[in-house]
């Protein structure tokens, strides 16, 4: 749909530049181009299997903008502050070009849009597809929509767009109190975020070493300034398809549910299915989720034993044990 839009933008008035690099801030993986001239295209993307898909189709892709830039086109994420950095990031990046903001009225275009036009002019827009497309000249008023991590109100650092980066998530925290003293040696904790979970797991003297796997790198560079046990270590990956240096005595996790707004079962349960393939043969899995996500049967598929052992009315605790081969 975005491309839809793109592509109706050029028709309507937008006009890319001829020549140059166009930069594509936080583009998914799996866009559809029609409209963008993917040979000069250079992608900024911070989400670990996104970036890969990028390197995949051979699109210059990197953490940062890089170089020199004609034009910018922003895809506008869920959280509003992190789509107001990357708009500060995009008019950085191209002084005086051209910018570009695509995004669904799900995710908050029509408000973001309100904001921008109280502060420049825009040169164009329209609606498709459930979201507007809109263009403008970069300017440096929106220097101050700049965002770096920083610490919240708990001391801890986090980020915009990070998940539970006002404060320790309850889910989480429920998690911790119901682990028992003894997880194994070897540990990971998968989708770590910004190290919540992990710095209560660092508490128990038995665990040797941790393993920390992230797919947002913001979230991870957060991550390594609030864990600084040594006995912590940092992967920025898939958890779905990141291999371990040897095979684990336990995989904790508060596994992602949601693709953009919409809720995504199967996000958890391939989690479930890739802490199998880490565990070793009497490893163990601890997991919370919401209420209402329908893990267990995905835990009997791929664990000889699940339960559940502990919950409330808004989260469950479940246990697995013995990964299938």
């Amino acid at each position: 749909m975005t491309t839809d839009r793109l592509s109706f933008a050029t028709e309507a008035g937008l006009s890319l530049p001829s020549d140059g690099r166009i930069l594509l801030l936080g583009a998914p993986g799996d866009l559809v181009t029609e409209a963008l001239p993917l040979e000069r295209c250079a992608v900024v993307q911070r989400f670990r299997p996104d970036f890969d898909l990028w390197q995949r189709r051979g699109v210059d892709v990197s953490l940062v903008p890089e170089g020199s830039v004609t034009a910018a086109v922003v895809f506008l994420p869920r959280a509003r502050e992190l789509a107001e950095a990357r708009i500060a990031e995009a008019c950085a990046a191209v002084p005086d070009g051209l910018i570009v903001v695509d995004g669904l009225k799900t995710d908050g275009i029509e408000a973001l849009v309100k904001a921008l036009k109280s502060r420049t002019e825009l040169q164009g827009q329209v609606s498709k597809a459930h979201g507007k497309t809109v263009w403008f000249t970069a300017t440096d008023v929106f220097a101050d929509w700049a965002r770096a991590p920083d610490l919240n109100a708990h001391g801890d650092w986090t980020a915009p767009g990070v998940f539970s980066a006002d404060g320790p998530d309850p889910a989480s925290q429920a998690l911790l109190a119901a682990l028992p003293a003894k997880l194994g040696a070897q540990v990971a904790d998968l989708g770590a975020g910004w190290g919540g979970l992990s710095t209560g797991l660092l508490s128990r003297d038995s665990l040797a070493a941790l393993h920390l796997v992230e797919a947002d790198r913001t979230a991870l560079d957060c991550a390594e300034r609030n864990v600084t046990d040594p006995r912590a270590s940092f992967h920025w990956a898939d958890a779905t398809s990141w291999e371990p240096p040897a095979l684990l005595d336990t995989v904790v996790m508060n596994p992602p549910f949601h693709t953009g707004r919409k809720a995504d079962p199967a996000l958890g349960q391939a989690f479930i299915a890739a802490a199998r393939r880490m565990l070793k043969p009497a490893g163990q899995l601890w997991l919370v989720a919401n209420r209402h996500l329908p893990y267990e049967t995905a835990l009997a598929t791929h664990f000889r034993a699940s339960e559940e052992i502990a919950g409330d009315s808004r989260f469950k605790i479940l246990h697995a044990s013995r990964p299938k081969r």
